[in-house]
């Protein structure tokens, strides 16, 4: 990465634009936060050592340059603590505070440390301090807005540092050493404009150019904007820029001064495609979300974009075309929005943003359905700009955008205005992340997705939203053990399906409520609940889901010891999924009442049903199956006394396992000593 002179909270000088890419200024401030880092606290002078990270402190207004200050400093050190450098934003670009939460989990993942989906903040930042417990890092937290959210994120660990951000003091964090920050002395200022304007017209006119600075009050935002003003026009002197500047009306920050100045002297399109930059989600904008806010080509978008980053307006954010809105520029473009349109075309902008994004994600998950043809139909009806070439460039797309499409649903929540394109743009969300990242590694994004589902549904009391919302963040409790937190989600999912009468969801709360109970170990409420479940399958007439469900049924009987009535509903499962003609199902479940049979003593039944399991699970082409089935009749050959007839049946699994997957040896264990897991499991 380039060291840059400035971060006018966001801006970086593209490579293009800043050849000369040393840090500029700050000598002085740099040496002290150095010196801080080593300095003796209250707890060292006592004797003791520090229970926590040392904190720093650079203050200075959006524009100050404070983040390239941090950026900076963080790279004179870096070498210090080997375990590397962690970085989190703690501001959304509008301002909002970023939930701690959020900012423990994203930092988590950087670690590769677990992160459980739906887990509340205390769990998370314990996990965080855990996880840095025996790390020599630096912690950078960027645009920090309270001292809360910085103490939550500290490590209890001296060894590592914390480098904070922010516009002020933060008052109540224990011997937290502040740096405010200032203007840039004039011969850096000087130094940064000529970056954008070359030396000649500041060698011809030093004295214009150290007016313009000070006009600008050392400010690098100001500074790089007024740079980017003069590199686009190579025939403008500096006095011309600081004329302006001294007969533009004093109001509002010297960086706002400086960027009305930029806008009003921008083409009419391209100055209002600036000022609806203020709409895009997380700061983050590319030539597809340009040019659907401003309702032009994603060619013109591209090229307005380019020249936007090469005039200091945007930077670089990602391999791919992709820019970040300045932080600093972000409010003053929203009051320029505000002040040039009408809320209606602001609205209308956001819409047609939103509906790009959603047809978007419907090509990035049609591109993965290779086997289907209403897919392929579907894809090859969307206009060209809206498709990717390669299942891998669309996951690329989803990966660079996964900060800005997850702001998009937030920010489509939010708006009660876009209740019907928020609830599609987070479906298509949902199902593009499924197909592309897995439901386990999209957990805990799908998490906070089914939640702003759910905010949706109760706002506009849509019950069968409402269901699916719950049944999908239970499962997800479910998945990551919190048990109890999922029956009660599947209780008020049961309430949602029964007031939409919605049959579908009602039955899936009935057996996701009997799962749980099955979890906790309530087997006769397990039980009673898949019964539930049943009847109302039976009453649709859908014959796969009763079979299926007189399946766990009979598994909650077998937990329970209840092996006559386990053997009647596994019996009944058998004979559903053979008037479905579902072979492979069919053989699972004559596996499972032949466990049964052997948990109730009845081995030569057992014997007889295993040998019938194996016939269907050969129809099936199922090796794994009939592997574990016989590896199972050869522990009941053991148990019968036959060691020849068991190590026969051994020798076959084995040699169809290897046959099949040389290195599927774990999982064949698995296999072979689940029987034993679940029959210890039944007994007690």
């Amino acid at each position: 990465m380039t060291d840059q002179a400035v971060d006018p909270g966001g801006v970086r000088l593209a490579q293009a634009a800043a050849p000369e890419g040393r840090f500029l200024g700050r000598t002085r401030e740099l040496k002290e936060l150095r010196a801080d880092i080593e300095r003796a606290g209250l707890d060292t002078l006592s004797g003791r050592k520090a229970p926590r990270a040392r904190v720093l402190l650079i203050a200075g207004r959006p524009g100050s340059g404070r983040t390239a200050v941090a950026d900076e400093l963080v790279r004179q050190v870096a070498d210090r603590y080997p375990d590397g450098v962690l970085r989190a934003r703690l501001s959304e670009p509008d301002g909002t505070r970023v939930p701690v939460e959020r900012a423990a989990r994203e930092l988590l993942e950087t670690l590769e440390a677990p992160a459980p989906a739906g887990a509340p903040e205390d769990d998370l930042t314990e996990a965080l301090r855990t996880a840095l417990a025996d790390r020599r890092v630096v912690l950078l937290l960027d645009d920090a807005a309270d001292a809360e959210q910085v103490d939550a994120l500290l490590p209890d660990n001296p060894d590592c540092l914390a480098v904070a951000v922010s516009s002020g003091p933060l008052t109540g964090i224990a011997d937290v050493r502040p740096c405010t920050l200032g203007g840039l002395d004039t011969k850096s200022a000087v130094e940064l404009l000529s970056r954008f304007t070359g030396s000649v017209r500041i060698t011809v006119d030093p004295r214009a150019a150290e007016r313009l600075a000070e006009q600008c009050q050392g400010q690098p935002a100001a500074l790089v904007l007024a740079g980017g003003w003069l590199a686009a026009r190579p025939k403008s002197a500096v006095a011309d820029l600081a004329k302006q500047l001294h007969t533009d009306p004093a109001d509002g920050t010297v960086v706002g001064r400086v960027l009305r100045l930029v806008h009003a002297s921008l083409p009419a399109s391209a100055a209002r495609m600036l000022r609806l930059l203020s709409l895009a989600p997380a700061g983050l904008v590319d030539p597809q979300a340009a040019a659907a806010l401003a309702g032009c080509s994603v060619e013109t978008a591209h090229t307005v974009l380019d020249d936007f980053a090469a005039h200091g307006l945007l930077h670089a954010a990602g391999p791919q075309p992709q820019y970040e809105v300045p932080r600093c520029l972000h409010p003053l473009l929203h009051d320029l929005a505000v002040a040039h349109e009408r809320p209606a075309e602001l609205q209308l902008a956001r819409a047609r943003m939103l509906e790009r994004t959603v047809r978007l994600l419907q090509s990035c998950r049609a591109i993965t359905e290779t086997d289907s043809p209403q897919a392929r139909e579907k894809l090859l009806g969307m206009p060209r700009a809206l498709r990717f070439p390669t299942p891998r460039a669309a996951a690329d797309w989803l990966r660079s955008r996964r900060p800005a499409l997850l702001a998009s649903a937030r920010l489509a929540v939010a708006d009660g205005e876009l209740d019907t394109l928020a609830r599609r743009l987070m479906s298509q969300l949902v199902r593009a992340m499924v197909a592309h990242f897995g439901t386990q590694a999209a957990a805990s994004d799908l998490y906070d997705l089914h939640g702003l589902v759910l905010d949706v549904a109760e706002r506009r009391r849509l019950p069968r939203e409402r269901a699916a919302a719950l049944l999908n963040l239970g499962d997800l409790d479910a998945r990551t053990g919190r048990t109890p937190d999922a029956l009660a989600r599947y209780r008020a999912a049961l309430d949602a399906g029964r007031e939409a009468n919605d049959p579908y969801a009602t039955g899936r709360a009935m057996e996701s409520v009997g799962g749980a109970h099955l979890e906790l170990g309530d087997y006769d409420r397990a039980a009673d609940w898949f019964g539930r479940a049943l009847a109302e399958r039976l009453a649709r007439g859908d014959r796969a889901e009763a079979a299926r469900l007189y399946g766990r049924i009979g598994a909650a009987h077998t937990y329970a010891g209840r092996y006559g009535e386990a053997l009647r509903n596994w019996r009944a499962a058998v004979a559903g999924h053979r008037k479905n003609g579902d072979v492979a199902a069919q053989a699972r479940a004559l596996s499972e009442l032949a466990r049964v049979q052997e948990y109730a003593g009845r081995l030569e039944e057992s014997l007889h049903t295993c040998r019938e399991a194996v016939e269907w699970a050969v129809r099936a082409d199922d090796t794994r199956l009939r592997a574990a089935l016989h590896l199972r009749l050869a522990d009941s050959f053991e148990r019968l006394g036959d060691p020849a007839s068991a190590a026969l049946h051994r020798g076959t699994a084995e040699r169809m396992l290897a046959e099949e997957a040389p290195e599927g040896d774990s999982e064949l264990e698995q296999d072979a000593n689940a029987c034993e897991i679940r029959s210890t499991s039944a007994e007690d």
